[in-house]
């Protein structure tokens, strides 16, 4: 199917009955907004950490190379502008629609799960002990554990190493932009055209250096990273995945929703079946296989039976 037919759904069009065909998954983005809120807010489980430990939390307390307000910017704001331009090129509502919806779907799930794991793990970061003892004097009780007589926001946030927020938040966002581009510009069409994959590969290479930038300001072991980086990118797969063909598909440049409203608005195809129309064309495909076959087949034998009558003709005028 082309792609001049994009034109057909605009949001002026069909965003409104595209919106309340989504109405309940823009609820539960709304529910999952609440649940990190809550996360966040609470306390994480305060992990026994004795004064044995302390040699791997001595690290310096220094501030963030990319700050916590930034993150939202470059893993969400920065797509959804990308999203924008694609629109308004190819006035494609569904586009737009389903690619801010399984963006914000990442990164919030990722969230959920990033501070859940934070909350029930309670690992202490590389510089809990400036955090704890802001003045360099470690207090104990009896069992050994310490007495912290720091600033108690500060001392929360220490116990949150594992897994890396920014790291997570970084990968569901630019992983899924690097998806979404994968698709659009036909990075896996077979051709060989290396400098797509550059493309590609820019996103991922920034949440990369971003998770660098948390184990160089000692905020993060490198483990919370690694963790950090898996989960966002497996969430933001995932997403994908759910309203998009894989970046190696033939179609992979538009979402499942666009090929399904053209079997409707056709009438030709099943409007349930998403795939129809890859198999209408697999179909097509395999009769133009069967005919040419036929022809050749054809096409030969004539010509078998050609040189056998001239083999006869030689015969008989040598008689």
């Amino acid at each position: 199917m082309r792609e001049v037919q994009l034109g057909q759904h605009t949001v002026k069009s069909h965003g409104l009955q595209l919106a309340r065909t989504h109405m309940h998954d823009w609820f539960i983005l709304l529910l999952l907004l609440l649940i990190e809120v809550i996360l966040y807010v609470i306390h994480p489980f305060y992990r026994f950490v004795g004064k044995d430990m302390m040699d791997d939390l001595k690290y310096p307390l220094k501030t963030n190379t990319v700050p916590v307000w930034s993150v939202p910017l470059y893993a969400v704001v920065l797509p959804i502008l990308i999203f924008l331009f694609i629109y308004f090129r190819r006035r494609d509502v569904y586009d737009l629609h389903h690619s801010v919806l399984g963006l914000l779907f990442s990164v919030l799930i990722t969230a959920v799960i990033t501070d859940a794991i934070k909350d029930a793990v309670g690992r202490p970061r590389p510089d809990f002990f400036w955090r704890c003892f802001p003045d360099g004097k470690d207090v104990y009780d009896a069992f050994g554990d310490v007495i912290c007589h720091g600033d108690p926001s500060v001392i929360k946030e220490g116990h949150k190493s594992f897994p890396s927020g920014h790291t997570a938040w970084s990968f569901a966002g630019l992983g899924f932009l690097s998806l979404y581009l994968s698709g659009k510009i036909r990075a896996f069409d077979r051709r060989g055209h290396v400098a797509k994959l550059c493309i590609v590969f820019l996103p991922p290479l920034a949440a990369c250096l971003v998770g660098v930038s948390r184990v160089d300001d000692y905020w993060h072991h490198w483990q919370d990273v690694f963790a950090g980086g898996i989960l966002g990118l497996a969430v933001a797969t995932f997403c994908y995945l759910q309203f998009f063909p894989p970046p190696y598909h033939t179609e992979c440049w538009g979402p499942y929703a666009y090929f399904q409203s053209l079997q409707e608005s056709n009438g030709t195809l099943p409007a349930n079946n998403v795939n129809a129309l890859n198999v209408q064309i697999t179909s097509m495909q395999v009769v133009q296989q069967q005919t040419a076959r036929r022809n050749h087949e054809s096409h030969t034998l004539s010509e078998v039976l050609q040189h056998d009558s001239s083999l006869e003709r030689m015969e008989s005028g040598q008689q």
